[in-house]
């Protein structure tokens, strides 16, 4: 087991000292690694309904507010799914489909959701239901474990300085896919999580 019921007060407690040691400037990445027992399901939808700072929902989190999407709606949170997590969220089966497709899928339940939706693909897909991005950058040598983690992360950071979601979401992923690019240059190989972390400050810079 990992986060409980019992662990929730402190949780939240921590989450507002953070947000005003910040002065407000702070967002929390969450579902990296969680797992999905009941309890720990639970206790993120929990978490989630009653966090007042944006957030970055990832992961096992996804498979979370998959079971009651209603909590996120108008939030200040940021979804990132894979296609197969995607459907976990929305019951959409999208991994056939052609890119076109996709993009109006993502619009479709960005706004059905009343949310900000980062797809991550090949061709990352951003949307708020408004708005919408792609970001083709990257390389196939970005398939290792842990990749989608460093994405969250930047995400996060960004998120905690900036209001704008939809804005935020499609800076973090040129950084990653940036990053990945050079970090495939220096090394001509696939990468892992540590080599594309290695690489974010030149991908900021260029």
């Amino acid at each position: 087991k990992y986060l409980e019921e019992k662990h929730l007060a402190t949780l939240i407690s921590m989450t507002e000292a953070a947000k005003a040691v910040s002065g407000g400037k702070t967002a929390v990445v969450i579902g990296g690694g969680m797992g999905r027992t009941q309890e720990t399901q639970e206790a993120i939808l929990e978490y989630l309904s009653q966090v007042q700072i944006p957030a970055v929902i990832d992961a096992d989190a996804i498979h979370a507010i998959g079971k009651k999407p209603e909590i996120i709606a108008g939030k200040n949170f940021l979804i990132t799914p894979h296609t197969y997590e995607f459907f976990i969220l929305t019951g959409k089966e999208i991994y056939k489909l052609s890119e076109e497709e996709k993009i109006k899928a993502v619009e479709s339940e960005a706004a059905r959701l009343q949310t900000t939706i980062l797809l991550k693909g090949a061709t990352d897909i951003i949307s708020n239901g408004k708005e919408t991005a792609l970001d083709r950058a990257g390389s196939p040598y970005m398939t290792k474990g842990g990749l989608g983690d460093t994405l969250a992360g930047i995400c996060g950071s960004l998120l905690a300085r900036s209001s704008n979601v939809f804005e935020a979401a499609c800076a973090a992923s040129y950084i990653n896919k940036k990053a990945g690019e050079l970090a495939v240059q220096k090394l001509k190989e696939g990468i892992s999580a540590t080599d594309l972390i290695e690489a974010i400050p030149e991908a900021i810079k260029s």
